[in-house]
């Protein structure tokens, strides 16, 4: 199968994403940076893994990559979640960042849906 230019879509978002907040989490406080920031980190790089690993694969073996993507972006909901809750993302931040996720959520199922 051709990897489809809309499928480049979510990849270019998710650059976005993690271009946004490796150097958001690194201004979390020190006491949690390889806790909940390395954890959230881990999940976007996870999801962004996926995604790659989906692209190169077909049938079953892509829609299991499509969902170890789909829960790997749960986590970031969360630990983003976490990260407000604790005031470390200000409300301008979590919306931006908000936004972010649920595009890629919304893509993600129409490439879930698609193949």
């Amino acid at each position: 199968e051709v990897f489809m230019a809309e499928d480049m879509v979510i990849l270019a978002r998710t650059y976005d994403l993690l271009a946004w907040l490796v150097p958001k989490a690194e201004t979390f406080p020190r006491l949690y940076r390889r806790t909940v920031a390395q954890r959230l980190l881990d999940a976007a790089m996870d999801f962004q893994e996926r995604l790659f690993d989906a692209q190169s694969q077909g049938g079953s073996t892509r829609q299991r990559h499509l969902r170890e993507a789909d829960a790997a972006l749960n986590k970031v909901r969360l630990y983003l979640r976490l990260a407000h809750h604790w005031r470390w993302l200000n409300h301008g931040q979590y919306r931006h960042v908000s936004l972010m996720v649920a595009e890629l959520g919304r893509l993600l199922g129409g490439w879930m849906r698609s193949k």
